[in-house]
């Protein structure tokens, strides 16, 4: 009798541990698809991408042709790098101009950065 009982306390023991694994798990899941709020330079300018794909490094940023800086970082809405050629045709983007004017950053919006953004530059 002692003995079935000191096993139903350790298959206890053992589905409680499984259980917390499990609640663990979900709780971790669930908080990997919420998006921290990026880091957006505060010197950046907001533009739209156009239609047209250019020839690299070449990007056009409402009606203007700009040039990508050497060593230029483009990042998506998930904050990945992306190569010129990912580049969507139509996005609001966030970018930077290195001091000779090149493009050296590009970071494709998401609607809730926008609206952070306007928001902010409207203080």
């Amino acid at each position: 009798m002692a003995s079935k009982r000191a096993h139903s306390l350790r298959c206890g023991e053992s589905m409680r541990g499984m259980l917390a694994a499990l609640v663990l798990g979900l709780a971790l899941a669930c908080g990997a698809h919420a998006q921290p709020a990026r880091l957006l330079p505060a010197n950046g300018k907001v533009g739209e991408l156009s239609g047209r794909q250019h020839a690299f490094p070449l990007v056009e940023i409402g009606s203007q042709v700009k040039r990508l800086a050497a060593g230029a970082l483009i990042y998506d809405r998930m904050n990945r790098t992306i190569v010129h050629g990912m580049l969507p045709e139509k996005a609001t983007i966030l970018y930077v101009e290195a001091p000779g004017g090149d493009v050296s950053r590009i970071y494709i919006l998401r609607p809730d950065e926008l609206e952070r953004i306007t928001r902010e530059s409207k203080r």
